[in-house]
């Protein structure tokens, strides 16, 4: 024991030694361990910063209270334990509660302070714009936490309020201006900023109740509530026995066991995709931190290669051999490890405030560096940097020793059985991947990944020796680039492999990314032409027959003065003649019975055969999971509104003015459609009430033309014809005006067009179609690319300098037969061309891989579900794709233009 423990102190000083005078190779064998461990620690660090521990989560929701109170129903309630889910067979309290009232149920010695959420109409610096409005105490120690005052003082009174200074950007206010609410009607004084940790947003805060509310307007009416006692789950539920919901302190410090809660909601389950994708990440960051490592120990032993040989030829045993490389991996490990946590650590700190201004857009919960995380990544780092070099360990001492001391090299060649290995291990982790997405089954994924992977860094020597035969046509530089690729494949195959495994992690997870995004934008139905807007009027006071809509003229020129408008055409509802204001009629197309879906009006949840009975019939496939930014219903329109509504074209485009020209009516799907006409079914107000199927097959029915588009943005609702409303015996009215634009309105052409119309009428409502959340401004796959990006470049980069300082003889004979300096530059070029042209385009096939099988699971797991969701398509990143496969051009510049052109002439030492 004794003896191992001195021969592995011995291996450890050599090891120190040879680190400190060959101080070049050193720096560049540390930088390649390094860079993943930076990143990974970064990761790491950042998240725990952001993962906010059940006290930080309770101060941003309570402040400094003791529970959150909504009271919510007028009957018993049942909720999650965070009080984030809940469920009720009572009806919704739509009257705010006072606090006199709550106080009175609420056991004595309490203290409450109101607390409201909503969204308020502001005059912004270009027009009117919805704004995140609060109502609460600044002041109020119950508030620190949720709220930060973090200049001036809190507002008080009618008349005054807080900002946040995005808002007051918006606004173009600060403390002691003065803003107003969209009419004007209201003004207040700005007497301070404020912050919500919770959300970096455009946040108007007002004193306690005093936030504006209108009928019909979204807003929430709950209470802080400091309890004489920590409320606990017991109390929770005795609440809940009134209709309230409670979001405790103590019960999110100090959950209930499942036992004692009756419905989870969900809380609980893991998120399948979240696991699959952070499996898959922290699988292929191991296997990249590994063959990172092998080609910078792989050179070095190959640099030490003469050392090592007087070693053997001085009576040392192949173990020494081994151990004392081995002993390279522990050092040179563990000095990369810590300079990769430290800069990690130091980079995650200094980018905490723009990663919560600009990607997560909340405050983080401190400072942290996720120490058990940390020791993980230096504990891998190390092990695998062990790792990376039991391969040059192994060939180090087999090495010929009379071969090595005379600076013979020899041409090494590719065993054919390492290639059938890396082969048959493509070929099974590819099956892996396969069968681990079919069973959706996250770790057999990631367990076939990885053995893919490895199978093709075991191809990796042959396919380098095939490329190296193109070498025979190409000139000089390229290919001796080759040629030295393809005889030092120990070295040149690890680092190959290293861009590849770079590459193919940032694919796998780009391709993962943007299907999610493409598939929140199949679920989304647009109401307009992309740009386009709608102008609609909503009556104040709708059961007041006096109220009159307003001058529709007016209405075009203030839309014609406030957006890059090429058409307004007016757009009308139907009239019930004879009725009451507050009654409404209508008409809906009928979908022909056989056609019918007859699972859509099932009693009860479907049990999972049914769901799949339901998936197979093709009369319920229906897009149920879709959402939109709003809709028209039943418009009336003419041919004109045709082409502003939905942007259609050609022929269709004409059939479809036609049939509104002939009286009919335009429909979203072809099945209403029974030999080119619609049924529509009539409501008026004899029909109020609940609609069940004996009720709709008695209602007046009439059939009119029908025609459903097939070109431009699918209809938001059904249009028909003037002629159609007065066949049914209804009549209309202009209510609004579609507006085809020339281009995307800005942000405060939208704010103008509102302030106009709210000057003209304060029921007059716009909406622009921008399509669902942009993702160009999430930079997310742009941070992706740019990751692997740098780690590819520095990867070929080093990899490129440490066979530049493995080749100096070769260099040197270059000179010596008078070998043009330029020849240097182009050959360290080409060197690099080689490492990270091949090892990109190996990534990127595998990444293209790894996420179909990631994506097939997925949509496997809802396959059977009904009604459906819209499937993950695959897709492919091009942004970031782009940037990847650019970086073997970056890594070839660079290596042209650093590199310096002076021949090297370099003197034999003497054996």
């Amino acid at each position: 024991m004794n003896g191992f423990v001195s021969g592995w102190r011995t291996a450890l000083r050599i090891a120190s030694r040879e680190a400190r005078r060959a101080k070049g190779r050193s720096a560049l064998v540390v930088a390649m361990i390094m860079l993943p461990v930076l990143a990974l620690s970064f990761a790491a660090a950042s998240y725990d910063m952001f993962d906010l521990r059940p006290e930080e989560e309770a101060n941003r929701e309570l402040g400094s209270a003791d529970a959150l109170v909504e009271w919510a129903y007028s009957g018993r309630v049942e909720q999650s334990p965070t009080g984030d889910a809940y469920g009720s067979e009572g009806e919704p309290r739509t009257t705010p509660i006072s606090g006199t009232e709550l106080l009175g149920a609420l056991p004595a010695g309490s203290r409450i302070v109101q607390s409201q959420e909503g969204i308020v109409e502001f005059r912004t610096a270009t027009g009117v714009g919805n704004l995140n409005s609060y109502g609460m105490d600044v002041a109020d120690p119950l508030a620190a936490g949720y709220i930060e005052l973090l200049e001036g003082r809190a507002p008080s009174g009618d008349a005054e309020v807080a900002i946040t200074k995005n808002a007051g950007k918006r606004l173009d206010a600060g403390i002691g201006d003065t803003i107003q609410n969209a009419d004007r009607s209201r003004s207040w004084k700005v007497t301070g900023f404020v912050e919500i940790p919770s959300g970096l947003h455009q946040n108007v805060v007002f004193p306690s109740g005093k936030m504006p509310t209108r009928a019909g307007e979204w807003s929430v009416n709950r209470w802080l509530w400091d309890a004489p006692t920590p409320v606990t789950w017991t109390q929770v539920k005795q609440l809940n026995e009134r209709g309230m919901v409670i979001k405790s302190r103590a019960v999110i410090l100090d959950p209930p066991p499942p036992s004692e809660i009756a419905i989870s909601y969900g809380e609980g389950d893991a998120n399948a995709e979240a696991f699959a994708v952070g499996g898959l990440i922290a699988g292929l960051g191991v296997l990249e931190v590994v063959l990172l490592a092998g080609p910078a120990f792989a050179v070095g032993a190959r640099r030490r290669q003469r050392d090592l040989a007087l070693v053997a030829a001085n009576g040392g045993t192949p173990a020494h051999l081994r151990r004392i490389v081995l002993a390279d991996g522990v050092v040179l490990g563990t000095v990369g490890a810590v300079a990769g946590l430290v800069i990690g650590v130091l980079a995650a700190f200094a980018g905490r405030p723009l990663i919560e201004e600009y990607v997560i857009h909340a405050r983080a919960g401190g400072y942290r560096i996720f120490p058990l995380a940390l020791a993980a990544i230096a504990g891998i780092a190390v092990l695998t940097g062990l790792l990376a070099a039991l391969v040059p360990a192994f060939t180090a001492a087999r090495a010929d020793v009379v071969a090595a001391l005379t600076g013979r090299r020899g041409v090494l060649r590719s065993r054919k059985r390492w290639l059938v290995l890396g082969i048959a291990l493509t070929a099974i982790g590819t099956a892996a991947a396969t069968f681990g997405a079919w069973r959706v089954s996250s770790n057999v994924i990631l367990l076939g990944l990885i053995v893919g992977e490895l199978g093709l860094v075991l191809c990796t020597p042959s396919l380098v020796g095939l490329i190296a035969r193109l070498g025979r046509v190409l000139p000089l530089a390229p290919r001796i680039a080759l040629r030295d690729t393809a005889r030092n494949r120990a070295a040149s195959a690890p680092a190959i492999a290293a861009v590849m495994a770079a590459v193919a992690g940032s694919v796998a997870l780009g391709v993962v990314l943007t299907a999610d995004e493409e598939r929140n934008h199949l679920g989304y139905r647009p109401t307009l032409v992309t740009g386009n807007a709608l102008v609609q009027y909503y009556p104040m006071n709708p059961t007041d027959p006096a109220q009159k809509a307003p001058d529709f003229d007016r209405v075009t020129a203030i839309v014609k003065d406030s957006l890059p408008a090429s058409e307004v055409v007016p757009i009308g509802r139907v009239t019930c003649p004879g009725a009451k204001p507050e009654e409404s009629c209508g008409a809906s197309p009928r979908i022909p019975e056989e056609r019918a879906c007859p699972w859509i009006d099932a009693p009860g949840p479907l049990s999972r055969d049914e769901q799949r009975a339901a998936r197979k019939d093709p009369r319920c496939d229906v897009a149920t999971y879709t959402w939109t930014s709003g809709g028209y219903g039943l418009a009336v329109g003419g041919p004109e509104v045709v082409s502003a509504l939905t942007g259609a074209t050609g022929d269709d485009l004409a059939r479809a003015k036609s049939t509104l020209a002939n009286g009919g009516v335009l429909v979203d799907e072809a099945k209403y459609l029974v030999d080119g006409n619609v049924t529509l079914e009539i409501y008026d107000p004899s029909t109020d009430g609940t609609i069940t199927r004996d009720r709709q097959q008695k209602l007046r029915t009439v059939t009119v033309p029908g025609y459903a588009m097939t070109t431009g943005t699918p209809l938001a609702g059904t249009i028909i014809s003037p002629a159609a409303i007065a066949k049914v015996g209804f009549g209309h009215a202009t209510y609004g005006v579609v507006v085809a634009t020339s281009r995307m309105p800005s942000q405060a052409e939208r704010d103008g067009l509102a302030a106009g119309l709210r000057d003209l009428d304060p029921g007059l409502q716009s909406m622009v179609e921008t399509g669902p959340p942009a993702s160009s401004d999430d930079p997310t796959l742009l941070i992706l690319a740019a990751a692997a990006g740098l780690i590819t470049l520095g990867a070929a980069s080093i990899a490129t300098g440490l066979a530049a300082a493995d080749g100096r003889a070769d260099l040197s004979t270059l000179a010596a037969v008078g070998a043009s300096p330029g020849v240097r530059r182009r050959l360290s070029l080409s060197q690099s061309g080689v490492i990270a042209g091949l090892g990109s385009v190996l990534g990127v096939l595998a990444g293209l891989g790894a996420s179909a099988a990631v994506l097939y699971a997925f949509n496997q797991a809802s396959a059977d579900m009904w009604p459906g969701e819209q499937p993950y398509p695959i897709g492919v990143p091009w942004d970031s794709l782009a940037v990847v496969l650019v970086v073997p051009l970056l890594a070839m510049l660079g290596a042209g233009l650093l590199t310096r052109s002076r021949l090297p002439i370099e003197r034999r030492r003497m054996t």
